[in-house]
């Protein structure tokens, strides 16, 4: 190998001799180390120059991360060193060496797998004087005052040698060998050939250590009457930050440094980041013991994960979005169709706002100001929806469930000044999240309650206020925060328990709840994969029929969403992988047909109302709607002699028996017209009775069905047992509008119904009745009850 640095002339040729390198630290001339090698090469090395005539080049690696190291990547100043002895202790070798002098390598190469260098001695440049005589004996003096001060790492025979040397060089290098310094700074030490220029750096540095001990030991003096030994962590932490103040050195590590570096990464508004940075240096004055440093420290960090500046890319594509909704959810269609127009609406703004086209400075705004509310029954998939949202905007999705929530300061936070203060849960959720331009759901808005400790819901007033949301203040940040690139959605159950002032802040959208066939689909489509993957089966396994699936909808659940679907379908899944896992002679795949169902889940849990048998006198078909769809209602009547009393069963609320009263009082006040005699009245007790007493019945809607059941009782006509009927009754006999039509012809197609009528205000909502019901219905819209009674009574 040639050789890359060569000596000077006047120098004789560079001299072979083993090398070793060290990845950390610095073996000084005149001073006497022990060193531990584990390297194989290393190990030779050390070897081989015991065998020769015990000499070693010791050199120092520029970077302690590599194995094998080349001339690059060591010092080109070492130190030529005499082996004293070995030791072998396990795969190591301990070796005492003592330094001899400083040596210039030239090249390293192999000889015999033995790594060595290609060395030349460096001579000293200064003479012997009386400046660095006394030079000497002041370092000495400061080796003893450093002693005395509780200096570590000085030995009693080290400190002997150094007394009494008489060699200039050997007093300088014992020195430097016992300073606490980093490699660098002591290899800097080693190839300083200088002498005086040397001592004046080991004098130097040895001060400053002087200068720490001693102010170790001042903190250790004012320290040790406040703390006892169960505070000696927190002691040594005071100590070491006082010691960097002292210094005036800024550790970069330090937390403090690296809370001040997050602070002006963080982006935040300029009210906010002053405020950071002055709570910052409040912390900075306060004691580490202090419980306000505490308090401080945890609103710092609080601060710098809220993402100010960070937001996502907020792709708005509806291409995408539409593709999104129609893979993830069946239906839905007038849901869908709403969503898109919103996206729609935030596409546009977001194209043209950066053109001086809106009259209204605030018009250009991306963001649509409204916030979405889904309403709907369990299980439909309002909060998947909100996921789907999410995903068609490339935004981020945070859930925040508010069911239950009773106290405004899970809203709006703390204060700081409490024990435990924590932002409230919108700001937590804007941190989970990680940007600034999330989809958050607050789910189950309706199930807010309210008591002494406040109103979470008048905390949300301004949280879902377009208008206010820009420049919300949590009580625990105690500062604005921008939410209005926050895309709110809402979901609840019903809207009669949510605050009108809240409620006029939220756009309406309602779900209905699935037809049978719509169940099906969404088994079919969704459920079954999914519970296949999770019950760890394939379509190999089972044979689910479709009958099969239409018979666990329609007899296993009673609900408007599919919840109780996916769980019976899971259910029977779980049984097949049992059969499956505990026989091997199980032929595959398993078929589920109706006639085995039963085996599986069981007898049937519901079997829904069917129209009745035949015509009869006083019972009329009633429509309504529940939380889990549409239903039938069979209103029966029931005349017998008595005082003209009318008694009302059934569990039926407040609304309904008023209903039940305005009938009655509709059909005495038009006894002639109805040719009844009124006299009757006065001698007849009424009584009106809804069947499946322990269900709860309310509403206006069933105004039609009571008196029609009223007239048929008390002219003894029957009502036509295929004929379903809904809508209020007003005391003229008008029949008045009503909601839930989409359910209501649901449920009567399910039965068996044939007819349908409807008040004539309704005839808009037969949009949303899917066209199977509409055909195979016929629908009749009444004006009044005359109407009603054409249709539904047999002359």
């Amino acid at each position: 190998m040639a050789i890359l640095l060569q000596p000077p002339k006047n120098q004789s040729s560079p001299r072979i001799t083993p090398l070793v390198t060290l990845r950390e630290g610095v073996v000084f001339p005149h001073s006497e180390v022990i060193l531990s090698f584990g390297r194989k090469g290393s190990i030779k090395s050390v070897t081989q120059a015991e065998k020769n005539d015990r000499l070693i080049v010791i050199v120092s690696q520029k970077s302690p991360s590599i194995t094998k190291p080349t001339l690059k990547d060591i010092y080109t100043v070492g130190t030529l060193c005499r082996i004293q002895r070995t030791i072998p202790v396990n795969n190591e070798l301990h070796a005492i060496v003592k330094g001899i002098s400083r040596v210039k390598i030239h090249d390293i190469t192999i000889i015999d797998n033995i790594l060595s260098a290609a060395i030349s001695k460096l001579p000293e440049t200064q003479q012997e004087d009386d400046y660095l005589k006394a030079t000497v004996n002041h370092l000495i003096s400061q080796v003893k005052t450093a002693v005395n001060l509780g200096k570590p790492n000085i030995e009693t025979p080290m400190l002997m040698r150094l007394l009494n040397s008489t060699e200039t060089s050997s007093v300088a290098d014992q020195v430097a060998s016992i300073l606490e310094l980093s490699t660098p700074e002591k290899q800097a030490l080693l190839e300083q050939t200088d002498l005086k220029k040397r001592l004046e750096q080991i004098n130097q540095h040895l001060d400053k250590e002087i200068n720490v001990l001693k102010l170790e030991q001042k903190i250790a003096s004012k320290t040790q009457s406040k703390f006892d030994q169960s505070m000696k962590e927190a002691v040594l932490r005071e100590r070491m930050r006082m010691i960097q103040q002292e210094l005036g050195e800024d550790d970069e590590g330090d937390e403090l440094t690296s809370l001040k570096k997050k602070i002006n990464q963080a982006g935040m508004p300029k009210a906010a980041k002053q405020k950071a940075l002055k709570d910052l240096k409040r912390l900075q004055k306060l004691s580490l013991h202090s419980p306000e440093s505490g308090y401080i420290r945890s609103w710092l960090e609080t601060m710098v994960e809220i993402p100010w500046s960070k937001s996502s890319a907020n792709n708005i594509s509806l291409t995408k979005a539409a593709k999104i909704l129609k893979q993830d959810h069946y239906a839905l269609e007038e849901v869908k169709e709403r969503i898109l127009e919103y996206l729609a609406v935030m596409q546009l703004k977001k194209k043209r706002s950066n053109k001086k086209i809106f009259k209204n400075k605030n018009a250009n705004s991306a963001i649509v100001p409204t916030i979405i509310c889904f309403v709907g029954p369990p299980g439909v998939g309002k909060t998947s929806v909100g996921r789907s949202i999410a995903k068609a905007l490339g935004r981020n999705f945070a859930k925040l469930s508010l069911g239950g929530i009773k106290d405004e300061a899970e809203i709006r936070g703390h204060r700081r000044t409490y024990v435990g203060a924590m932002p409230g849960r919108v700001v937590q959720s804007l941190i989970d999240a990680g940007t600034n331009n999330p989809v958050i759901m607050l789910d189950e808005i309706d199930k807010i309650g309210a008591d002494y400790r406040g109103d979470p819901s008048a905390a949300l007033l301004e949280v879902l206020d377009p208008e206010q949301n820009h420049a919300f203040v949590d009580h625990y940040l105690d500062t604005s925060l921008d939410l209005s690139k926050v895309m709110f959605i809402t979901t609840a159950n019903v809207l009669e328990t949510i605050p009108p002032a809240l409620r006029d802040r939220l756009e309406i959208i309602q779900f209905s709840g699935y037809t049978q066939e719509e169940k099906y689909f969404i088994a079919r489509n969704h459920l079954i994969p999914k519970q296949l993957s999770t019950n760890a089966l394939t379509p190999k396994d089972i044979a689910l029929s479709p009958a099969a699936v239409r018979n666990i909808s329609k007899f296993y659940t009673h609900e408007a969403g599919v919840r109780n679907l996916e769980r019976e379908i899971s259910k029977v899944f779980r049984k097949v992988a049992r059969k499956i896992a505990s026989s091997r002679s199980v032929k595959t795949p398993i078929k589920i047909t109706p006639k085995n169902l039963s085996t599986y889940l069981g007898p049937r849990k519901f079997t829904h109302t069917i129209a009745d048998e035949q015509n009869r006198v006083g019972i009329a078909t009633g429509l309504a709607y529940t939380q889990t769809g549409g239903d039938i209602l069979f209103i029966e009547v029931a005349l017998m002699e008595g005082k003209g009393r009318i008694q009302l069963t059934g569990q039926l609320g407040d609304v309904m028996k008023e209903s039940a009263q305005a009938a009655l009082s509709y059909v005495r006040s038009h006894a002639k017209q109805l040719k009844i005699d009124p006299k009757r009245f006065a001698k007849t007790d009424v009584h009106v009775h809804v069947p499946e007493g322990a269900t709860p019945k309310d509403g206006p809607s069933a105004g039609v069905a009571i008196t029609t059941a009223l007239i048929s009782a008390f002219t003894n006509k029957p009502i036509n047992r295929l004929v379903g009927m809904t809508g209020e009754i007003s005391l003229r006999g008008r029949v008045m509008e009503i909601g839930g039509v989409k359910e209501k012809t649901i449920a009567g197609h399910r039965s068996g119904l044939k007819h349908i009528i409807l008040p004539k205000d309704n005839r808009k909502d037969l949009v949303k009745v899917p066209p199977k019901v509409k055909k195979d219905l016929k629908f009749s819209f009444a004006t009044n009850l005359e109407d009603v009674l054409k249709i539904a009574l047999i002359s």
